[in-house]
């Protein structure tokens, strides 16, 4: 049983006591005579008092009357609600989205399921009648933004409670299953809870609510993927889409909360993502993002052709805390038969760990001509004694062999990470192995934080927080500074070449650029048009680079190209 219903009982209280007085002296005068009889005539006795309480007052003759608690969860056995849940009668449905692509990704899950049952979504908070905050727990400041934006949610419900159609507030995901009780309690700001596992139950949730009671389901499951779910999607002008193809994370990095608010590592069955990609294909997306909480790690064992004996094989020097898991069809595998759907249609992942990087997935890279030269790979520290604290399985010496290989199978390739600066027990020493890492390896793009520890994580059982705050914030300045500078060498380098830009539409600064991304995931900035040809979002243009600083290229677009022209011009060049 995956949940259970929570009921407030109302006990008849001096029937009840009555109840026991009886039995107690019942019992009592058993044991007397007990003392004083043969055994025969002890069982004798034990025989009738168990027929005298089987036909006594019932557990149910005490709960008769009884009304439920404020919070509803759900019986997943008990299917019987589903005959009295109330449709959304088109009511208006707004999402506000905190947090990493994978909530985008719940976002468009959990906004397919309302529409199946009977919701709209708008865009405009005035227009709603549900509030959904999809959100992250990964640090303090994210929930804080949360905690923030529920008090200016509080007023605006409270200006909508002389409506028919009362606002209800409900927050999925993470911080859902991290926070459930102080959700519920704290000045009643929420109506419903739906954790990252839960979002099939948020009609039912919302019916619940609808009767005046809070309600929620934040139970993980090892399972659930919904495989089954086309994800509305909300790309930019449609050109561009995430794909989720496993959820939850084995890892238990000793930082890291996602393997308690995300559950253990499930794939997605192969045919399921293909079907999705292939729709997504049908409806002129030109890129895909691949997710997943460790998303290289994807093993599909959902047919039994998948099943082999051999073991799963990671980058050379890499170790994981769980036990080598054998069988289920590969990341390669599912890479190799995604990037097979559209030639025309670029294709990405994100969040990788860099454990899971074997030759054969690099090769691939290197071969396919829509799967970006873009890789994603998370060192968190340059420090062997900070990556042992953090329990990450690879020292710094094997992550520059990794890169090292990366570079010679991939050339050119874009890499980005991630840095967490002031981890417990960070000395200056490992903060300066720090900033050579990032110096060593050059990286396009980084995102870098300040340590912020989390409930339920090994660094909070086991490890101190003992980097003052202020030294946290000068270590991780210090390392946005030699990213930026290393940022803007390698961005220098590009002036000069052209590059092959998928675009996404205006630039946000000015009505008369467009902006676009190159294969490595560089943003481009470019006038409009060339020789009056009209340029418009999804378009592959080439454009030749004039300028560039550390996060932003410039250039002017001279021609529309494909994918297939840009790896037939690349292959050439690499050949001679």
């Amino acid at each position: 049983m995956e949940g259970l219903r929570v009921i407030k009982i109302s006990f008849k209280m001096a029937q009840f006591r009555a109840y026991i007085q009886l039995a107690r002296t019942r019992l009592c005068s058993s044991a007397a005579a007990a003392t004083a009889s043969s055994s025969s005539q002890r069982r004798i006795t034990l025989d009738k008092l168990r027929d005298e309480l089987s036909t006594g007052p019932r557990f149910a003759d005490f709960i008769r009357g009884s009304s439920p608690s404020p919070v509803n969860e759900v019986n997943h056995q008990d299917p019987s609600y589903l005959s009295d849940m109330n449709h959304g009668n088109s009511r208006k449905v707004y999402f506000e989205t905190y947090g990493c692509q994978m909530n985008v990704n719940d976002r468009d899950i959990a906004m397919s399921i309302l529409q199946k049952n009977g919701y709209q979504q708008t865009k405009y908070l005035k227009q709603a009648d549900v509030v959904l905050l999809v959100t992250c727990s990964i640090r303090e400041k994210a929930e804080q933004t949360i905690w923030n934006r529920l008090q200016q949610l509080k007023a605006i419900k409270k200006k909508r409670l002389r409506s028919s159609v009362p606002l209800k507030i409900g927050i999925l995901g993470c911080m859902a299953e991290r926070l459930k009780t102080e959700l519920l309690e704290r000045e009643k700001l929420v109506d419903i809870l739906a954790g990252p596992d839960a979002y099939r139950d948020l009609p039912r949730l919302l019916t619940v609510a609808d009767g005046g009671q809070q309600a929620s389901n934040v139970l993980l499951s090892l399972e659930e993927t919904y495989a089954d779910i086309m994800p509305v999607q909300h790309a930019p002008q449609g050109f561009s889409a995430f794909v989720s193809i496993m959820r939850g994370c084995d890892n238990m990095c000793s930082y890291c909360i996602v393997p308690f608010t995300r559950g253990r590592e499930r794939s997605r069955p192969v045919s399921s993502i293909l079907e999705e990609v292939r729709l997504l294909s049908d409806q002129g997306v030109k890129e895909v993002t691949l997710l997943g909480q460790n998303v290289n790690s994807y093993r599909d064992t959902s047919e039994e052709e998948f099943c082999g004996s051999d073991v799963t094989s990671l980058s050379r020097g890499f170790s994981t805390v769980y036990k080598a898991k054998k069988g289920g069809l590969r990341f390669s595998d599912l890479l190799d038969r995604v990037s097979r759907v559209d030639p025309e249609m670029r294709i990405r992942f994100t969040s990788p760990h860099p454990k899971d990087f074997p030759d054969e997935v690099l090769q691939l890279i290197a071969e396919r001509g829509n799967i970006c030269k873009q890789i994603h790979l998370p060192a968190q520290s340059g420090s062997d004694h900070i990556l042992k604290a953090m329990r990450r399985g690879y020292t710094r010496e094997a992550y520059l062999e990794l890169v090292e290989n990366i570079k010679r199978v991939i050339p050119g390739v874009s890499l980005s990470s991630d840095f967490i600066s002031g981890f417990c027990g960070e000395t200056e020493e490992d903060h300066q192995q720090t900033l050579s890492l990032i110096r060593a390896v050059g990286y396009n793009v980084g995102f870098l934080f300040a340590y912020c520890m989390r409930k339920k994580t090994h660094a909070y059982h086991r490890l101190e927080d003992n980097v003052p705050p202020e030294v946290k914030q000068r270590r991780l300045a210090e390392c946005i500074d030699v990213f930026r500078e290393e940022a803007a060498r390698i961005n220098a380098s590009l002036i000069g070449s052209t590059q092959l830009v998928l675009v996404e539409g205006e630039s946000k600064r000015s009505a008369a650029d467009l902006c676009g991304r190159t294969d490595g995931n560089m943003k481009v900035i470019f006038p409009k048009g060339f020789n009056d040809v009209t340029i418009k979002a999804g378009d592959y243009v080439l454009v030749k680079i004039q300028s560039a600083t550390s996060q932003t290229l410039r250039g002017r677009s001279h021609i529309h190209s494909s994918l297939s022209v840009e790896h037939n011009l690349s292959s050439n060049m690499h050949t001679h």
